[in-house]
């Protein structure tokens, strides 16, 4: 067993919102320049770092909680792949990936962090 988090809390999942809504503006003007495939699926992956951690947060068992956090961090693989695809192709600037790229860096490392101490 082990003690209970409240996700919305946790400094992790506050970063992940405030990601998951930036790759949501991006959605909105990839909506604008009619992909709408690339829009959902960035959505998609945003929202899936959110979820995890909140889902994961409610597991009874630590090694459970992991697992979520390490699917969340796959997830935000995902979100980098698609900034770095998406810049290659010209649908962001260089400066709008960058942004988006450290945020995910920084992300990625807390949620390692966190990770580790979890007992």
């Amino acid at each position: 067993m082990r003690p209970h988090w409240r996700f919305e809390d946790l400094e992790i999942w506050r970063l992940a919102q405030a990601l998951a809504v930036k790759l949501h503006a991006v959605a909105e003007k990839l909506d604008q320049r009619k992909c709408y495939r690339y829009a959902e699926q960035l959505r998609a992956a945003g929202l899936s770092v959110t979820n995890n951690i909140a889902e994961g947060s409610g597991s009874q068992h630590t090694t459970e909680f992991k697992q979520f956090l390490n699917i969340a961090r796959r997830s935000l693989f995902e979100d980098v792949s698609m900034v770095l695809v998406f810049e290659k192709i010209g649908l962001f600037s260089p400066g709008e990936a960058d942004g988006l790229l450290a945020d995910c860096d920084v992300l990625s490392r807390k949620i390692t962090s966190f990770s580790r101490t979890l007992k």
